[in-house]
């Protein structure tokens, strides 16, 4: 996947967090859609982590296609 195709994905993913977050301000969220809220979140992280991994092969001279997206429990479990 290119850095535009992640970013196209990030712009969707944002799109949804905003519908869900904006219906959470005034209707509130089922439970399935606090589902999907955290969901998308997860999905956001690990998009943001894998465009973070091809810019950095890319800054070091090295292929960028050689990277894959890492599992959401990897990535939730960085430290901020």
């Amino acid at each position: 996947m290119a850095d535009g195709e992640i970013l196209s994905r990030i712009d969707e993913l944002i799109a949804e967090e905003h519908e869900l977050r904006s219906r959470a301000t005034g209707v509130g969220l089922t439970a399935d859609e606090q589902g999907k809220l955290g969901l998308l979140e997860q999905r956001l992280d690990q998009c943001w982590d894998l465009l973070r991994q091809r810019r950095a092969r890319v800054e070091f001279n090295e292929n960028p296609g050689g990277v894959a997206a890492r599992p959401i429990s990897e990535v939730e479990s960085y430290r901020q």
